[in-house]
């Protein structure tokens, strides 16, 4: 087994109303508590990244999946729902996957497209690393192209 090890540097000024700066690999980026949660809203924010994190994990692993069956493009819209009184927590991340297929896939195949997007949530490493603390759903939204 190999290990691969991945690098976060930060700085950070202030408290809660403070800002930093972040750098890891290709993601260079200020950083602040969301405005929502009352901070000023500079750059990104833990919730963000989370959010970040659990949707790349989770599309690239559909990709993979879904490049079986012959499907090379998906959209996705995904969605970090938290908690913030009595403490901060984070409830829920919602994947909702577009993934449009040709006209005349067949039923079989649409089941096969179907069972690979929620298969892809419960093999990405970032929703096992969740699991028991964050619900993470998936909620597929198939569509048929014209195939021209």
């Amino acid at each position: 087994m190999s290990e691969h090890r991945f690098e976060l540097k930060a700085a950070w000024s202030g408290g809660l109303d403070g800002t930093g700066h972040l750098r890891s690999g290709q993601l260079n980026t200020a950083i602040s508590v969301p405005k929502e949660l009352d901070g000023p809203g500079v750059g990104t924010n833990p919730e963000e990244l989370l959010l970040a994190a659990a949707a790349t994990c989770y599309l690239i692993t559909l990709g993979m999946l879904l490049k079986r069956q012959g499907i090379t493009a998906i959209e996705l819209n995904s969605e970090i729902l938290v908690q913030s009184n009595p403490a901060m927590k984070v409830e829920q991340i919602i994947h909702r996957p577009r993934i449009a297929v040709p006209s005349d896939t067949s039923h079989e195949q649409l089941d096969k497209i179907r069972k690979a997007a929620y298969r892809a949530e419960m093999t990405c490493m970032i929703s096992k690393a969740l699991k028991g603390n964050v619900e993470v759903s998936v909620e597929p939204e198939i569509t048929h192209q014209s195939v021209e």
